[in-house]
């Protein structure tokens, strides 16, 4: 299986984490908080969110767009999309038979949602490359588009309204202020027709759901015309339990990591790189302490787009590809966690 392409598309609407504190003003002097923790505790410095009213699908389709035309590979050769994202337009249909539509892909292909809180693009990587494998398919595209922007609009709502609200309660509602947007696509192909791209050397992946509800997010009931899944008229929330979440997640994927090292016969040197879940500062800390990895071969860029769930490793990778960050023959770590918990690892290799 081989990632033969894979391109992002950036919301226009870039906000600062000042600018988030700026909204909470009345709270932040009500408890005596001062502004700048926001991007200190966190390390983001700002995040970007989709025009208001944008559907999920439609960045979706401007990576998907995007994608086909830096692979050249032509929308009928596409024999099945897979939207991965939180975010979706509407609970029904799938989201990728929009995404379908936009594209053009051949009315052949096979289309369906998969959605695993920050862990859904991997999932869809790996259900493709089982599908080319199987022998159903010779391409497949994989899709996410995030729209955080809702959910930090009303948490910024709710602490303003709620009065009773402290510095220790605040603490659930910190880890939805480092939510932002955005949109990658990438092309995974079979290897005895694409030979150029990131080849998946294996990938592993474990569960720790007795840490189901360290982290939980949803929205009302209410789906109507002009809904947008995680959108304007929703209401959005995810409360978190950052520091247990933080500490259960790490020593999830230390043992996830050590599976996917056996498996793969690797040591914590043979990566070049490492292309993690974005989630700040302190989780890439610990997260590399606690593996006794190099942080020097970490590619982050939570610091410019926050967490933007499903999204965010991938993106890491498209970005550190359009730098040039990775040569032929680098050997990569794809360290996925997310909610759940949930740990997905794949281990790759530029050709």
């Amino acid at each position: 299986m081989l990632l033969s392409g894979i391109e992002t598309e950036l919301p226009p609407r870039i906000v600062t984490s000042e600018d988030l504190e700026l909204r909470l003003d009345e709270f932040y002097q009500r408890c005596n908080l001062h502004r700048g923790r926001l991007e200190l505790m966190s390390g983001i410095k700002e995040r970007r969110f989709w025009e208001k009213g944008t559907r999920p699908s439609q960045g979706a389709i401007k990576a998907g767009q995007k994608v086909l035309k830096s692979t050249n590979i032509d929308p009928n050769e596409i024999d099945a999309l897979i939207f991965s994202s939180v975010s979706r337009d509407f609970l029904e249909p799938a989201t990728a038979s929009v995404v379908h539509e936009g594209l053009g892909i051949s009315k052949n292909a096979m289309i369906f949602d998969i959605s695993n809180a920050c862990l859904g693009f991997l999932n869809g990587l790996i259900t493709l490359g089982n599908m080319i494998e199987l022998g159903q398919i010779n391409h497949g595209m994989v899709v996410s588009s995030e729209s955080g922007g809702p959910l930090v609009d009303q948490t910024i709502e709710r602490i303003l309204n709620d009065k009773s609200m402290t510095r220790n309660s605040f603490k659930g509602s910190f880890a939805s202020l480092t939510i932002g947007s955005g949109a990658v696509a990438a092309i995974v192909s079979n290897s005895n027709i694409i030979t150029e791209g990131i080849k998946i050397l294996g990938a592993t992946s474990r569960a720790a759901t007795e840490y189901v509800k360290l982290c939980q997010g949803g929205v009302d009931d209410s789906v109507s015309e002009t809904s947008s899944g995680f959108q304007d008229d929703h209401q959005p929330d995810m409360q978190t339990d950052s520091e247990a979440m933080l500490h259960a997640g790490c020593t999830l994927a230390k043992e996830n990591w050590e599976s996917l090292k056996n498996q793969l016969d690797w040591t914590n040197e043979t990566p070049n790189h490492f292309i993690c879940h974005q989630v700040g500062r302190a989780h890439q800390k610990l997260l590399f302490d606690k593996l006794d990895l190099d942080v020097k071969k970490d590619f982050s860029t939570y610091e410019l787009y926050g967490n933007t769930g499903s999204a965010a490793l991938p993106m890491a990778l498209c970005k550190a590809l359009q730098e040039n960050k990775i040569a032929k023959n680098d050997k990569l770590a794809f360290l996925g966690i997310g909610s759940g918990l949930n740990s997905l690892m794949f281990g790759a290799e530029k050709i």
